[in-house]
């Protein structure tokens, strides 16, 4: 990816998950943000999420709300793909991220049988490609899919066109791997790249994994993640999603104004 130059950012909606949709459009937007993210759906249960029913009065709104402020919605969140996955429970889902203009949905993968879930990723596929969405996967330490290679196996043995994988800049380098094994693969692989940083020293169990993940990443540029290492092989078609949940943070209006920030900082602005 070129880093002479800034590209268009994308907002996570798990970096301010407190704030509605309608609400978190115009943050971005004062921050610099080009695009968000939305949780539409729960990444587990009882998780937040939040709904734009299609024909709607919010979803109406919401579209007023993007076409007025600037901004695009690059991905929806966040299909789990477990071992009694049913593709059509997520149509609800994914006629709302077609009505909203997203290029794609984001899920991970929780089915402990190779076979059935890549067969569960290419039902997701197949029902997304209807909604001309694509479906990046992700994989997470304390998932089944738990590493770029278990990521890659899936994707690659669902064998549709419209699936990807999801580069998460903390699960990647937390899971074993590092940016020079990215390096090579097909860029179509890669639509979708989740930037944070964090400390040094990995969580030592599980829930301190997840708790990392979910409410402890830092700011880019104040951890040890290889930042631009990662930015060196990225294909620069590539969006740059900024998922930084923190503990303590600032209020939402400042926070992404924090998070873009630190972030143009890695591309030598601001």
């Amino acid at each position: 990816m070129r880093t002479d130059r800034l590209p268009r950012l994308g907002l996570a909606h798990l970096t301010a998950l407190e704030v509605p949709p309608i609400d978190l459009v115009g943050i971005a937007a004062r921050a610099g943000f080009a695009l968000i993210g939305l949780r539409l759906h729960p990444a587990h249960p009882g998780g937040v999420a939040y709904a734009l029913p299609p024909g709607s009065v919010a979803l109406a709104e919401m579209r007023r709300r993007l076409d007025g402020e600037g901004v695009g919605v690059h991905d929806i969140e966040f299909v789990t793909i477990g071992p009694d996955f049913a593709a059509a429970a997520i149509v609800p889902v994914l006629e709302q991220a077609a009505a909203l203009g997203a290029a794609c949905i984001s899920a991970c993968g929780d089915d402990p049988d190779p076979a059935r879930q890549a067969a569960g990723f290419a039902a997701l596929c197949e029902a997304a490609a209807g909604y001309g969405l694509g479906v990046d996967l992700e994989w997470m330490g304390w998932r089944p899919v738990a590493t770029l290679a278990d990521a890659l196996r899936t994707v690659r043995a669902a064998a549709r066109p419209n699936g990807a994988i999801l580069v998460d800049a903390l699960h990647l380098i937390r899971n074993g791997a590092a940016p020079t094994d990215l390096r090579g693969l097909d860029p179509a692989l890669i639509r979708t790249v989740q930037i944070c940083d964090a400390g040094a020293t990995p969580p030592a169990t599980r829930e301190a994994i997840i708790a990392e993940a979910r409410g402890g990443r830092m700011l880019p540029g104040t951890g040890t993640l290889p930042l631009r290492d990662l930015l060196d092989v990225l294909p620069d078609h590539a969006v740059l999603s900024c998922e930084i949940p923190m503990a303590n943070p600032p209020p939402p209006d400042e926070r992404a104004k924090q998070v873009f920030a630190a972030t143009a900082r890695l591309f030598g602005k601001g």
